[in-house]
């Protein structure tokens, strides 16, 4: 089999799936050096910065390139260098008005002055298309590698007063997307790392003091990103893993509305944290009708005052929310009817530019 010395594989990989991988795996056995450029617009969707970012966790052994002017020209420029080998994901529509009257692979080919080397999909091992991905990502969820799935994965929060039922609802929401079965019974639910932080300050002052309880144990200001880091790295880590759909019992923005309640002032590092999250919907417990048995203390005569806080903070940072309220089975309903909702709305969103597909 023929090698080549620089190859280069152009694609819009939007968004990248097996049958992509695939072309740049085997382009890359064939080449001494591999560049993939991803052409595109910052306007479509997924966004071009994300697309590239994915190729190069994906393909660390190529280097990856983008070219926002996505014509002929604008390609040419965008790999100055000299080019050995074409490897074209076709096909590809005509946008620029040129009649090329050969494929965009040869034409490229042309520009480059390299030669136009096709890898013939293998529809057994890779049946799957572009639009078959852009149409139904979740009926494509194992052609798509991990930082793609944890892009499109929706990602639900469960946040609350104390005791106020939320680690309940997140794991009732994830048991019944489970049971949707397929690939959704991938479904996953992160549960709150600051119950787990907790236990291991109480362990770390119980060795100092063996009758130390629970209510012994005192968050510093400095626990809160922490706790908020951990939070957002196990949900990420969940969400590559995980179904189209994750649900979260809790979020950094529920922790930074925490250290405002047990130190009175905000915290700037969580919540530089909790900007920086990629949730899509905040489901928001009423503590009213819920029991505060594992209340210690004032927090019960604080439980509405978290809950007032939250949903004023929800409501000015613009996040999408839904209250749940009444009896589990109610709270339970709304909570499935505003995710499937969300779903509806699809995993990729509609861009500006189609007819780049």
């Amino acid at each position: 089999m023929k090698r080549y010395g620089h190859g280069l594989v152009v694609g819009g990989f939007s968004p990248p799936h097996a049958g992509h991988h695939h072309l740049v795996r085997t382009a890359r056995e064939r080449c001494e050096r591999l560049t993939v450029l991803v052409r595109g617009s910052s306007d479509e969707s997924p966004p071009l910065a994300d697309r590239v970012a994915w190729m190069r966790e994906i393909h660390p052994d190529a280097l990856v390139v983008s070219a926002a002017d996505d014509s002929p020209a604008g390609l040419r420029a965008a790999v100055p260098e000299p080019v050995d080998a074409v490897f074209p994901v076709e096909p590809y529509p005509d946008s620029y008005g040129e009649p090329y009257g050969e494929s965009y692979g040869a034409e490229l080919g042309r520009r480059f002055g390299a030669e136009t080397v096709r890898v013939e999909p293998d529809p057994t091992r890779f049946p799957v298309t572009d639009a078959a991905v852009r149409a139904d990502p979740a009926g494509c969820w194992d052609f798509l590698e991990p930082p793609v799935r944890s892009a499109l994965t929706r990602r639900v929060v469960v946040l609350g007063a104390e005791s106020s039922g939320t680690t309940t609802m997140a794991l009732a929401l994830a048991d019944h997307y489970r049971r949707r079965g397929g690939v959704w019974a991938r479904t996953r639910c992160v549960p709150a790392y600051e119950g787990e932080f907790g236990a291991l300050k109480l362990a770390e002052l119980r060795a100092e003091r063996p009758g130390a309880t629970r209510s012994d144990v005192t968050l510093r200001s400095s626990d809160f990103p922490v706790i908020a880091q951990h939070q957002a790295e196990r949900e990420e880590e969940a969400a590559r893993a995980g179904s189209p759909v994750l649900f979260c019992d809790t979020d950094a923005f529920a922790t930074a509305i925490r250290h405002e309640r047990y130190l009175g002032t905000a915290s700037p590092e969580t919540g530089e944290i909790a900007a920086h999250g990629r949730q899509h919907l905040w489901l928001l417990t009423d503590h009213r009708g819920v029991a505060g048995e594992n209340a210690e203390g004032d927090e019960e005569l604080l439980r509405p005052w978290m809950t007032a806080r939250l949903l004023t903070q929800l409501a000015h940072s613009g996040r999408r929310t839904a209250v749940l309220s009444g009896p589990h089975e109610e709270r339970l309903a709304a909570a499935v009817a505003a995710v499937d909702a969300l779903l509806a709305e699809g995993l990729i969103p509609a861009d500006s530019h189609p007819e780049r597909r």
